[in-house]
């Protein structure tokens, strides 16, 4: 505990460029609520809101009110959202933070503007003096370093300790008076330390202010915290960008006007995540501890416009297929073909160019995998959930994690090393992040020897799938490539109004090599239609996996094989049932179809 005392807080090295003046806030503007014109305006929740954090009103009078209206108040974001134009509302991130999106007229992207407690309230010269004090607390305080509730508790309770809330005019007095007597201090080195006398507003910011600091990812932490933020960018010097769920593409307020200042940030945050980074290494790549992933580029060396850092946010409960549905990724028989085939033990990749879904895509259909398999996981940088009970997580260790290799983290293991471990685990599904290089070989004889496998790829069509598996550095021979045996291919498209969409482009069939051809024959079983924004079963009836590979599991006749159908459209209509109920949630369906796996209710009876 003594470390997170001593831990420097945020130097100003970013600056909040509002879109509107900003002036200064009297605590006499809001005292009395009741007299507040302001707070008359406010709709009786955003009152609510006001009472319970008097900064938001301070905010909302930088506003103006008189030209763009009062904001509107929304507890929660849904995605029919998008289509506002010139947003102007206000959501909160968490208990602490608002997020107000404010429309910009003249730019494509909108405002992202994060409203804490300490954008009103300067206290930036009360921090120096408490965290002096709070050394002598926290000195013999041991918690564990991984615990971050704990290590919040403890801090919450020093500054506690080391303040007094008193009224404005108590503490003005003492700011006027008093504040010299610290510095005393310092010099004398004396044992007593008067408690530091702030107003309940500054304590409130104080407290936030530090913690953040402290513990949190300073500047960045309404960005983490905000669980409708896809993506955070720093492009160099500029404004922190954001891709929004629900808005798209945002710039926010919050910018850097110089190297320095940039530097000096990215330096400090590569510290805190335990990867420093120098002229020498300026590449970092790290997984924060919500398991969000970050890329940092220090220097303009390699980056014309100044160091960068993205964050790809990690979502701690995935979409599930019926969000997938909701959005017009797939549709109901989609979902329900993928369903039996999973159910089947048929290996398949999600494929598609970068920023397509497919890891979206790959996880919400885990809840298809019986849910009394054992399944093992392999990945560069955590980001699959899977909500079965018996699953086995591994995760790559690269030669430079903890040092260098051979240096405290010892050797590195890489996808080949954990994927030919995984063969000894006795797993009914293998998943694999992303198949990039000579694991995918590795990948192919798991498949073979009865493993199915779950992947992703980076390829636009089964065609470049099949080139890059067949060519260096993967290798599959071709003969084997029906090993796998389907293939998605999903793609970010453009709708005709301008909205930016993932897509499943097509379901195919792999139905293997065709020696006189020299290729790969397979099925195109689902398609988009783009003029429609529908899906389309061509492989209706002419299902090379449903008729030659489950039927036969099963021991249908040739003549009953139709039968397969309908299952698909059985499925697809619980999928359906289940979605008019509100079982949306990823945990919640994987549960239901547990339920409904156990009662026997999907028993293909011919």
């Amino acid at each position: 505990m003594m470390e997170l005392a001593k831990r420097k807080p945020e130097a100003r090295t970013y600056t909040v460029n509002l879109p509107f003046p900003k002036r200064k806030i009297e605590s006499h503007d809001h005292a009395d609520l009741k007299s507040c014109g302001v707070y008359r305006m406010l709709p009786r929740e955003m009152k609510r809101e006001v009472e319970k954090n008097t900064y938001l009103l301070e905010y909302l009078h930088l506003v103006p009110i008189d030209k763009v209206g009062i904001p509107k108040f929304y507890r929660k974001l849904d995605r029919k959202m998008k289509d506002i134009e010139n947003p102007n509302l206000i959501y909160p991130a968490d208990k602490e933070i608002y997020i107000h999106i404010f429309p910009d007229k003249n730019d494509v992207r909108d405002y992202y503007i994060p409203i804490e407690p300490t954008l009103i309230v300067d206290v930036s010269g009360l921090i120096k003096e408490v965290e002096a004090r709070l050394v002598d607390y926290l000195a013999e305080v041991e918690v564990d370093p991984d615990d971050i509730e704990q290590k919040k508790r403890f801090l919450k309770e020093a500054i506690r300790k080391v303040c007094e809330i008193v009224d404005e005019e108590e503490a003005k007095s003492f700011k006027d008076d008093e504040r010299g007597f610290f510095s005393l201090f310092l010099k004398k080195k004396k044992e007593k330390i008067d408690k530091i006398r702030v107003t309940r507003r500054e304590f409130k910011a104080l407290e936030y202010a530090i913690i953040r600091d402290k513990i949190g990812m300073g500047i960045l932490e309404p960005f983490i915290r905000d669980k409708y933020i896809e993506d955070i960018s720093c492009d160099g010097i500029g404004p922190i960008f954001v891709e929004h769920k629900i808005f798209k593409g945002l710039k926010s307020v919050v910018e850097f006007k110089d190297d320095e200042s940039l530097n000096a940030f990215v330096i400090r945050l590569a510290e805190r995540i335990g990867k420093p980074i120098t002229y020498k290494d300026p590449i970092v790549d790290a997984t924060l501890p919500d398991g969000s992933r970050i890329n940092i580029v220090y220097g303009r060396d390699i980056s014309k416009k100044g160091s960068n850092f993205t964050i790809r946010k990690f979502n701690e409960t995935p979409f599930s297929v019926l969000q997938l549905i909701e959005f017009g990724t797939m549709d109901y028989m989609i979902a329900g073909y993928l369903w039996l085939l999973l159910n089947f033990g048929m290996s398949g990749f999600v494929s598609g160019e970068t920023a397509s879904g497919k890891t979206t895509t790959l996880n919400a259909i885990t809840t298809f995998i019986p849910p009394d398999a054992k399944i093992v996981s392999i990945e560069d940088t955590p980001e699959l959930q899977v909500p079965h009970k018996n699953w086995v997580r591994e995760v790559t260790r690269g030669s430079t994690r903890g040092g260098k290799l051979g240096e405290g983290s010892g050797a590195e293991v890489t996808m080949f090393d954990l994927l030919k471990a995984a063969l000894r685990q006795r797993p009914n599904y293998i998943i694999v992040g992303e198949i990039r290089g000579v694991e995918g070989n590795i990948a192919f004889q798991a498949m073979q020897t009865g493993h199915p496998v779950l992947s992703t790829f980076h390829a636009a069509t089964v065609e470049k799938l099949i080139q890059r598996l067949t060519g260096e550095p993967i290798n599959v021979p071709k003969q084997y490539i029906d090993n796998l045996n389907f293939v998605i291919i999903q793609s970010a498209v453009r709708r005709p109004d301008g909205k930016l969409v993932r897509r499943v482009l097509s379901v195919n069939e792999i139905v293997g090599y065709n020696p006189l051809k020299g290729g790969v024959s397979f099925i195109e079983a689902f398609s988009w239609d783009p003029v429609t924004d529908s899906f389309v079963f061509r492989g209706y009836g002419s299902s090379y996996l449903l008729e030659q590979k489950i039927a036969t599991m099963l021991g249908i006749p040739l003549n009953k094989r139709r039968i397969i159908y309908d299952e698909v459209e059985k499925r697809a209509k619980i999928l359906k049932k289940l979605h008019e109920k509100g079982i949306t949630d990823f945990y919640e369906l994987f549960h239901t179809i547990s339920k409904i796996t156990k009662s026997g209710m999907l028993n293909i009876k011919w």
